[in-house]
């Protein structure tokens, strides 16, 4: 059965709100074994036929553990090339975390990138959740 790992990262919730959302849509899709997880490790990623980072932008940066995660699949030569892969993120004031990460795994991953990532200023309301339901279902479906 196909896998979509959906990983988070959040300090105040809002990223861990649009993965929740994210998790529903993905999970609506039958035939798809979905994993939301806060922390993965290099092998997690290869395993999984999909991969969806939600990471919230701080500082103009992604947080520290998404970017060591990625800097150790990169070193450990984890293949994730041809992977469907998208982002999504809660931000204060710049966003640019989601953008990042995808920039990351299509260059450096080779992976199928769903684009533009999905953002939310603050905490995602209605509209912006049903948005992230959205997206874990095109991502689900896209392996299916």
């Amino acid at each position: 059965m196909p896998t979509v790992l959906i990983l988070y990262n959040t300090k105040t919730g809002n990223t861990e709100l649009m993965a929740k959302a994210v998790e529903e849509g993905a999970r609506s899709i039958q035939g798809v074994e979905v994993n939301l997880v806060y922390h993965a490790k290099p092998v997690d990623l290869q395993a999984a036929d999909a991969i969806i980072i939600g990471v919230p932008t701080y500082n103009h940066r992604m947080t520290v553990d998404i970017e060591n995660l990625l800097t150790r699949t990169a070193v450990d030569h984890i293949s994730l090339r041809g992977k469907t892969a998208a982002a999504f993120g809660s931000y204060g004031w710049s966003g640019e975390a989601p953008k990042h990460v995808l920039e990351i795994l299509k260059r450096r991953f080779e992976m199928n990138i769903l684009e533009p990532p999905l953002l939310s200023n603050y905490k995602p309301d209605d509209k912006k959740l049903q948005e992230c339901r959205d997206l874990g279902r095109k991502v689900a479906e896209a392996v299916v």
